[in-house]
Order: structure tokens, then C-alpha cells, then sequence
């Protein structure tokens, strides 16, 4: 069984995207900058240029694919404080950041009013958030 998830171990590396197809796309881009100054033509310029452009790509693809994850956090946590928090913080769930939300979807519901309280007080960014949260409710669900 795998241990509990925590501010210390809550950050996800996807294996195939952090450690094969990255640094293998980056690689190939570097490689075809030196074969393009080796050997300068038409040829090998438009090769590095391709070589960057898929990277670009690949990093694009991931960065569309975080967004989506905080856009579907921002609404289900949305849903959430509206049946969780005392009435006076629901009216202002608006002025939360996406970055806040994201911070305080570990918060377990039992302290959820608390934390949103001081993020609405002090303006706390997403990591202040998570290092405050006494009881973390895991999100195993990530991209």
C-alpha cells in the first residue's frame, strides 16, 4: 500500500513525460543545433527548426493539459466550498485565484472554512496554502 499523500510527497512526475519524451525531444533538438552548425545548409537549419517546433509542441500539449486540470479543480472546488462554507465566505468565493483554489482542494472539508478564511484575509499564495493544512485530503486524480 502507498503512503498517504502529503505537502512533502503531493507533487506528481509523469515518467513518461518528465523522463522519456522530453529530454529525448531536447536532446534531438540540440543534437540538430550542432549538426546544423557543423554542416550549415538549408537542410539542417530546417531540421533544428522542426526539431524545436515538436518540442514546442510536446510542451504546449502538457501546458494545455495543466490548465484543463485547474480549470475542472477551479470548478469542483467551487462546488464544494458552496456546500461547505459558512455564508459569509461563500459570497466570496470570486475573489479566490486559481492558484488558491488549487492550494486549498487538499484541505479536508473540517478545516476547509478556516483555510479559506485566512487565504481571503492575508491573500496567501497556493504553496502557503498547502504548508497550512492540518488535515490533507489527497487529490490522486492529477495529470
Amino acid at each position: 500500500m502507498s503512503q498517504p499523500q502529503t505537502y512533502a510527497n503531493h507533487r506528481r512526475l509523469e515518467p513518461l513525460q518528465h523522463f522519456i519524451l522530453t529530454p529525448i525531444l531536447l536532446i534531438t533538438w540540440i543534437a540538430t543545433i550542432w549538426q546544423a552548425i557543423q554542416y550549415p545548409s538549408l537542410h539542417s537549419v530546417w531540421v533544428a527548426s522542426l526539431a524545436f517546433a515538436l518540442f514546442l509542441v510536446a510542451m504546449q500539449v502538457r501546458a494545455y493539459a495543466l490548465k484543463v486540470q485547474d480549470r475542472l479543480i477551479r470548478l469542483e472546488e467551487t462546488l464544494r466550498m458552496q456546500r461547505l462554507l459558512p455564508t459569509d465566505l461563500q459570497g466570496r468565493i470570486p475573489e479566490l485565484s486559481p492558484k488558491q483554489m488549487v492550494g486549498l482542494r487538499f484541505a479536508s472539508d473540517g478545516e476547509l472554512a478556516d483555510r479559506t478564511r485566512e487565504v481571503l484575509d492575508q491573500n496567501l499564495s497556493g504553496e502557503a496554502i498547502k504548508k497550512r493544512i492540518q488535515t490533507w485530503r489527497p487529490d490522486t486524480f492529477r495529470v
